[in-house]
């Protein structure tokens, strides 16, 4: 008899990010005909920055085709670091910097930096999903406090403090502002709070902010900023959402020169190095694209209050204005209880059961977490337009209990408990 290699404990149980998988089933409606409205992934509707994409063009041209020092290109690094001194106050020199495929990875690498097995990290619930598999893979016990829809959905300061104090092997925090999914941000005196908190002790940070041109009503703020943070934190960047680069996977970490250069080893033992054509299209854009990208986001701004002020319309609804981002997170819940659905359940409805020719792919908010349950995420990628038609399908859907009731014989784990 033959034998197969046994799997991990980790690989048999590893999650991943459920709007992929959702996007999955949104393109074989579609090839197959059916018209669908996408705002299931955080991807920009539109193209990369001009100069970023000249810059690239030309860096092919000139053969910057071959391996380049793990840490990234100096001048690069050179270029963020002014960057993030000027627009966000981080006091940082390319010795801070490190580039990587996206911010992503960098949960990975923060999680071999500082995490032991055992290690307990606190996480705000809803999370963007993949922060749990990340830290698991370390060992670490994720220790979940809600956001809440009555606080803007930032973070509690009484909720870290209870962690520090109670927790038996505190080591971690994540944070994610402004924040996915829900839209909420960290304001400058929680940023103040939480350094606080955390200065002297042993525990570091990460701080997820690839969304810091998408603040609406102030500026973006990073704990990276507060003073002896670099100690303690590493902040993760990318490109993808403010240059619309998402498919280049281009991104850039921030910490002490310490943390920045064993990170740089995690990056040579793994990656090697991220391709110079893309760092050089992403220094472009640095330089050259703030204008474009700040016409892009003004456009981003609309399409979110256009979706909120649609979504305000539909009985049931509660959704606060997102404070950051280009997601919307509406409250479903009293939706869900009327027609016997979880809120997942009530997105993949839309995106399969509502209407043969016709559907909306959304994410329910339990993709997030516990905390999730009850909510929708809406993203903004797509054109104003399809935003007001696929609200106008939402408002007809959830009135067609008998599509509703067959969708759920067919898939009844999506009903409500």
């Amino acid at each position: 008899m033959s034998a197969t290699p046994s799997y991990s404990a980790f690989a048999s149980g590893l999650t991943s990010e459920i709007a992929f998988d959702v996007l999955v089933v949104a393109k074989k409606l579609k090839a197959a005909g059916k018209d669908v409205i996408e705002l299931q992934l955080g991807d920009s509707p539109f193209p990369s920055t001009k100069n970023a994409l000249a810059a690239g063009t030309k860096a092919i041209a000139d053969g910057h085709t071959h391996y380049c020092a793990s840490l990234g290109l100096p001048q690069f690094r050179e270029v963020i670091a002014e960057t993030v001194r000027k627009e966000f106050d981080i006091p940082a020199g390319p010795e801070n910097i490190v580039v990587g495929p996206g911010a992503k990875v960098f949960e990975t690498y923060f999680c071999e930096l500082f995490i032991e097995p055992g290690d307990e990290v606190l996480l705000f619930s809803p999370q963007f999903p993949t922060f749990e598999p990340n830290v698991r893979r370390r060992g670490g016990v994720p220790v979940s406090y809600p956001l809440r829809q009555e606080n803007a959905f930032r973070p509690d300061l009484n909720d870290i403090a209870d962690f520090l104090k109670t927790a038996k092997k505190p080591k971690a925090i994540f944070l994610n502002s402004p924040h996915n999914p829900t839209g909420g941000i960290a304001t400058k005196e929680d940023l103040k709070g939480i350094a606080d908190l955390v200065r002297g002790r042993d525990i570091a940070v990460f701080s997820d902010e690839p969304y810091c041109h998408m603040v609406w009503g102030d500026r973006h703020r990073s704990i990276l900023a507060e003073p002896g943070m670099l100690d303690h934190c590493i902040g993760a960047y990318t490109f993808s959402k403010s240059y619309s680069m998402s498919g280049w996977r281009l991104g850039y970490a921030i910490g002490s020169a310490r943390n920045i250069e064993l990170i740089g080893k995690m990056i040579n033992t793994t990656l090697s190095c991220v391709p110079p054509i893309n760092q050089l299209a992403g220094m472009a854009a640095l330089q050259f694209d703030a204008a474009e990208r700040d016409e892009t986001m003004a456009k981003f701004k609309v399409k979110v209050d256009l979706l909120v002020g649609e979504l305000r319309k539909v009985e049931g609804v509660t959704v606060l204005n997102p404070a950051g981002t280009f997601y919307v997170f509406p409250n479903v819940s009293k939706i869900c209880q009327k027609l016997g659905i979880r809120s997942h359940g009530l997105a993949m409805y839309l995106l399969e059961g509502a209407d043969p020719a016709k559907g909306v792919a959304c994410l329910g908010g339990e993709c997030f977490g516990a905390a999730g349950k009850g909510f929708l995420r809406f993203s903004c990628a797509e054109p104003d337009d399809r935003l007001v038609q696929a609200v106008t399908f939402f408002a007809e859907a959830i009135t067609k209990t008998n599509r509703v009731n067959t969708y759920l014989e067919a898939h009844p784990e999506y009903r409500l408990a």
